[in-house]
């Protein structure tokens, strides 16, 4: 399986350093969304990047839709591509539906790690009783309506909400990842995403995270950061970014190495 999922996936490794980095999107954008902070980490890491198998740059034959109705499909391809590239340590980025699988991957094997930066993570999307996700149930459904009556538009109205930084060109990339994708391989692990619940296992994490979020996500509150220090398992921080929007790689990246290089190095 290992050659598959490395082609399938568009894996690619780069970089000349001796430690091992790996970098995770989110939905909506694919590997692509690194390429301007790799600069900052090529010369001390080897940086692992690939694509979930939902985005649009990857065969959407790949996408079986009974496999990825839970998040533990996505944790099996991240094992199954550091398996297959001999990893046996490193420190692991997931961004949003990626934090997720990393936070699942580290009870999996918790040996694998070194740490894990979680950047716009939330373990739980909609509110419930004593926890604010953000989100009412309602309002979720009004946005997969939204999606399958006109992906488009839905697109177009999304993309600038996500970025939340006044940056064009940010919001074009997104705009152009989220097009690449097949709307109803999107509306289906959208819904994967916000059905899921992560806070009960929270607690088996054992190995140190740092939660990168940003002032104001208009898809993951701030005090959610707050709730994953307090309730993941192991030596937690939490980093703040003095920027907006949910894609802080993307529309400020000199800012999130930056951070990201300081969290790597605690």
């Amino acid at each position: 399986m290992g050659n598959i999922i490395l082609e399938a996936l568009n894996v690619r490794v780069v970089g000349s350093g001796e430690r091992t980095l790996v970098l995770a999107h989110g939905i909506g954008t694919d590997q692509s969304v690194w390429q301007r902070i790799l600069p900052y980490f090529t010369p001390s890491y080897r940086v692992i990047l690939y694509d979930l198998v939902c985005a649009g740059s990857v065969n959407p034959d790949y996408f079986d839709f009974r496999r990825y109705s839970t998040l533990d499909a996505f944790v099996d391809d991240l094992l199954a591509i550091v398996d297959a590239l001999n990893v046996d340590r490193c420190f692991y980025v997931g961004h949003s539906v990626s934090a997720m699988t990393g936070i699942l991957a580290a009870i999996r094997r918790p040996e694998l790690f070194s740490k894990l930066v979680l950047v716009g993570a939330s373990p739980r999307f909609l509110n419930d009783k004593d926890y604010h996700g953000g989100f009412e149930h309602g309002e979720i459904e009004k946005v997969f309506s939204a999606m399958e009556a006109n992906y488009e538009a839905w697109v177009s109205g999304f993309a600038p909400l996500a970025v939340g930084a006044d940056v064009p060109a940010a919001v074009r990339e997104f705009s152009r990842t989220l097009f690449n994708m097949r709307p109803d391989i999107t509306l289906f692990v959208s819904r994967t995403v916000f059905n899921s619940d992560l806070r009960g296992v929270l607690g088996l994490v054992k190995v140190p995270c740092c939660v990168m979020q940003t002032a104001r996500d208009v898809s993951v509150p701030a005090s959610v950061a707050g709730y994953l220090r307090d309730h993941l398992g192991g030596r937690n921080t939490v980093e703040m970014l003095e920027t907006e929007g949910h894609l802080p790689h993307l529309s400020a990246p000199a800012l999130f190495a930056q951070k990201l290089r300081r969290a790597l190095a605690r």
